[in-house]
């Protein structure tokens, strides 16, 4: 059963495409690699949501939450997948999404490799991370009424795993137990496998552990009332300067995603219209050599022409739903184009 899916991630991609457009060259490499990482996340996370969805959807016995970040006494979990059993069985899933694979040492330690440099480069334990996200779901479950036994409140049963792409390599050591490591598409069989290796009543703690699927849903959904979205502010997190408007009136700015940016310099234009039959009952499309205005009237084409005031700058038309923006990455302007009709 699922209780929520994932946050929706398009305003954090707006924020870092519209930051790459504005920053200056010594900060827009890391901006274009949070970038990949952000996205790369985003994908991994996605793979495993349906592969769980796939199995847990029309379960009764499981629900399942994913990205739930809580905060709690001023510590954060922001887990990417949880499962709750009627059995007070929870598991916690962390996803790592490496397109080149990973390699475990004998130690435990995590390593990525680097396609770039052709070589291992260590990265944060995701079973510390784990441990970490437990730490912080014990107290927000602690605020919430679970069964008892003789008067005795049963406590959850914790399990960590960490999911990886079906398609990832996995080099795994010989003596460190890496078999809470595992392809998205195995968890189901490797929960399987744990309740019958341990048995049904050790498992599950016997039947006096279960709990109706009612009490379950409400344990849930209180659960998620503890949820706290993330923000973002990468513009402060790169240290990039919010940019002084100008001191003469200007057009009234629509800000790119949460950046900060300078309204346009450029002088308000004419109301676009057709150069055939000088209709202003046209629409902006996409075709092959960019964007331009088509006539609802004539069926004529109109090439959009916009140009920056600065020598050597370029505009570019930018959408975001129906509405279009003309922006200059080189000054770091945008301001609202045009609007089509719905």
């Amino acid at each position: 059963m699922i209780l929520k899916s994932a946050d929706d991630k398009t305003a954090q991609i707006q924020q870092l495409e519209a930051l790459v457009a504005v920053a200056p060259v010594e900060q827009k490499s890391k901006i274009e690699q949070e970038l990949r990482n952000v996205r790369a996340g985003i994908k991994g996370e996605q793979e495993a949501a349906y592969l769980i969805n796939f199995d847990l959807e029309k379960s009764q016995n499981t629900i399942v939450i994913h990205d739930l970040r809580l905060e709690i006494n001023g510590r954060v979990a922001q887990i990417d997948h949880l499962l709750i059993h009627r059995t007070l069985n929870v598991f916690v899933l962390e996803t790592k999404h490496l397109h080149a694979g990973m390699r475990i040492t004998e130690t435990g330690e995590f390593e990525s490799w680097n396609a770039f440099k052709k070589c291992y480069e260590g990265m944060a334990s995701p079973f510390a991370q784990n441990e970490r996200h437990i730490a912080v779901l014990k107290e927000a479950l602690a605020r919430i009424d679970m069964p008892s036994k003789m008067g005795l409140r049963l406590s959850p049963v914790y399990h960590s795993y960490v999911l990886v792409s079906p398609k990832s390599r996995i080099d795994r050591p010989k003596k460190f137990d890496t078999s809470h490591v595992i392809k998205a598409d195995m968890l189901g069989k490797a929960i399987d496998d744990m309740f019958e290796k341990a048995g049904v009543l050790d498992a599950f703690g016997g039947l006096a552990r279960f709990m109706s699927t009612e009490t379950l849903v409400k344990a849930g959904q209180t659960l998620l009332k503890m949820h706290r979205p993330a923000k973002f502010d990468y513009a402060a997190r790169f240290g990039i300067q919010p940019q002084q408007p100008p001191v003469t009136p200007v057009t009234p700015v629509t800000p790119v995603a949460a950046i900060p940016v300078v309204a346009s310099n450029n002088p308000p234009a004419q109301q676009p219209a057709c150069r055939d039959c000088n209709s202003q009952n046209i629409t902006i499309q996409y075709g092959k050599f960019g964007y331009y205005f088509k006539c609802n009237n004539c069926d004529a084409n109109t090439p959009i022409k916009i140009s920056c005031d600065k020598d050597g700058h370029k505009e570019r038309i930018r959408k975001d739903g129906l509405k279009f923006y003309r922006e200059c990455a080189d000054c770091g302007t945008s301001s609202l184009y045009f609007v089509n009709q719905a």
